[in-house]
């Protein structure tokens, strides 16, 4: 016979008021309580919902409801027959748009709100929603990728993180710097409007994919000269001003190029496993001359302060790829120091769902050495 079920006790008082039926029914029914239980209840329907919000963007995406829109309002009648849907569940979808914020709707109509405009005018942000597909894929069976129990198709997407040296497959090169490019565009905006490189003669970028974040760089600072290290097939793809070198090669297998005084790690560290990356920036620190600064930009977790984009979505990402992980701060100023950095920093950027950025300097040499 099977004992009966235990009613559910969380530790502490606050959790455990939290927790009573009772006590949330007192809240529905008392002026300022009754917000807080709302809110409350609604963000815990949110959290079950999610999937299911990113699975009907995805099918605004991939139907290009979105971009039917920005032609102006229509009917659900008019999206189905444009995107061969049966109406009946053209009009679900569209309510659903609606619900969402990325549509409005007007009595039989719909339109674009300016979230939706927003989203289509982002660069890169509909291919990576069709990207997801990949991960959503792997999350199938949530425990069992958890558990460390399933073969995720995102580490096969991403094959350069193995570590491969030789030619890649063009479909693949292809997407990875179409991937790549789209979104560091808004990385390298971010970023730098944290970072003053005033001062800086050379920069060079390791893992730069086809140069996005260089040519934002030069944008801003024209006078610097650049550089870009990445693998063979990578660079030879990179739309980058004739003036900029390109270096061939992996930082796994091959020396860093010499003669910069500033390199930047755009999304490299977060791909790669600790060895690797205590690895990488020991080469990097070698590289540098003394006085030299090393730029790390990427997603980072909230470490002790959890954060709500990079420790859910950024975290899982990298752990579906099985080779690196999202670092902390603290992590990252960590392994900084262990490799021989001084004087790091964290300025904060406005979207850590976009980036982090920490910065340190190789020790300059004393005076008395430098003459």
């Amino acid at each position: 016979m099977t004992a009966p079920e235990q009613p559910f006790r969380p530790a502490g008082l606050v959790n455990r008021l939290a927790a009573s039926p009772r006590f949330q029914a007192f809240c529905a029914r008392v002026p300022g309580l009754r917000g807080i239980a709302r809110r409350e209840g609604a963000a815990l329907f949110d959290l079950m919902q999610g999937f299911v919000q990113s699975q009907m963007l995805t099918a605004l995406v991939e139907l290009r409801v979105l971009h039917m829109l920005a032609d102006g309002p229509a009917t659900a009648d008019a999206l189905a027959l444009r995107a061969q849907v049966p109406p009946e569940r053209m009009a679900i979808l569209a309510q659903a748009g609606a619900a969402m914020g990325v549509m409005v709707r007007r009595g039989a109509k719909f339109k674009l709100s300016r979230r939706g405009a927003a989203f289509l005018g982002v660069p890169g942000l509909a291919d990576m929603v069709r990207h997801h597909s990949v991960l959503y894929n792997d999350l199938t069976d949530p425990v069992a990728f958890i558990r460390g129990e399933t073969d995720p198709d995102l580490a096969r997407f991403w094959p350069y993180v193995f570590g491969a040296t030789g030619p890649m497959d063009p479909d693949v090169t292809a997407r990875y710097s179409r991937l790549m490019t789209d979104s560091q565009g808004l990385v390298a905006q971010d970023a730098l409007r944290k970072l003053d490189l005033r001062g800086v003669t050379r920069l060079l970028d390791i893992g730069g994919g086809t140069g996005a974040f260089l040519r934002a760089v030069r944008a801003r600072y024209p006078d610097i000269a650049l550089s870009l290290f990445d693998l063979p097939d990578v660079v030879a793809q990179a739309a980058l001003p004739a003036d900029v070198a390109r270096h061939g090669g992996s930082f796994r297998a091959d020396p860093l190029p010499g003669g910069a005084d500033a390199i930047s790690l755009v999304r490299v560290l977060y791909d790669h496993a600790d060895a690797t990356v205590e690895a990488l920036l020991a080469s990097v620190y070698a590289a540098l001359p003394p006085g030299g600064r090393v730029l790390v930009i990427e997603p980072m977790s909230g470490g002790s302060k959890p954060d709500p984009q990079t420790d859910v979505y950024f975290a899982v990402y990298t752990l579906a790829m099985q080779t690196g992980r999202t670092r902390s701060v603290g992590e990252i100023s960590a392994a900084l120091a262990k490799a021989g950095f001084t004087g790091i920093s964290a300025p904060k950027t406005a979207r850590s769902y976009v980036t982090g950025v920490v910065e340190a300097r190789k020790p300059a040499l004393p005076k008395d050495r430098a003459k």
